[in-house]
């Protein structure tokens, strides 16, 4: 088998390994249990478990748009509604596991609260490609919204509104605290909208 072949097992086994168990839970032999590989396999490949973490990183944010944000988009048009369809892609996500779904970034970030410099840049690196998708709805509705509107940190707080949701309908098992935070975003852009709606057209 070639190496990227190998390479490609590896990281989806850790994907999946790191996002049921966490980072410090899962241990090499899980990886290799999991790949059907021997430790010369993944040792030539990856120097050790950290490097394997990063590959993930680095597959997450590679593949933001093809794995989840494209497939969230599809067929909707509109940019404000694109945001909540992103949203809604996270609720059935949070639906299909019976409210067991975390972020996988999310919950590496608070498992790994004293990450070495480099996974720590990798975590931020995921949030704000994450972010820059919830930015580029909202400069493709900008004539939509209020004049001298903070965009970036309406942008976080979208973040902040599906990473919370996900994380207390995780928590409590009711999926009904993602929807109330979402709902509450909901009112804000449509108040922006209002309000900008209402601001006279200049001549």
């Amino acid at each position: 088998m070639s190496g990227p072949d190998v390479r490609t097992r590896i990281v989806m086994a850790a994907m999946e390994l790191f996002w049921a168990k966490g980072y410090n839970s899962t241990s090499i032999a899980d990886i290799l249990s999991r790949t059907q590989l021997n430790a010369g396999s993944l040792y030539h490949v990856f120097p050790g478990k950290q490097d394997v973490l990063i590959a993930v990183l680095e597959a997450y944010r590679d593949g933001l748009y093809e794995n989840l944000v494209d497939p969230a988009w599809e067929g909707v048009d509109d940019p404000v509604e694109r945001i909540f369809a992103l949203l809604a892609r996270y609720r059935w996500l949070i639906l299909e596991t019976d409210c067991t779904y975390g972020c996988p970034i999310g919950s590496l970030a608070l498992e790994l609260h004293e990450a070495d410099p480099v996974v720590r840049d990798l975590l931020a690196v995921n949030f704000t490609g994450w972010v820059g998708a919830i930015l580029r709805c909202l400069d493709d509705a900008s004539d939509r919204l209020p004049a001298g509107l903070d965009k970036q940190a309406l942008a976080e707080f979208v973040l902040t509104t599906m990473e919370g949701g996900v994380m207390q309908s995780r928590t409590h098992r009711d999926v009904g605290y993602f929807d109330r935070g979402v709902t509450a975003l909901r009112d804000h852009f449509d108040m922006l909208l209002a309000r900008a709606a209402r601001r006279p057209e200049t001549v």
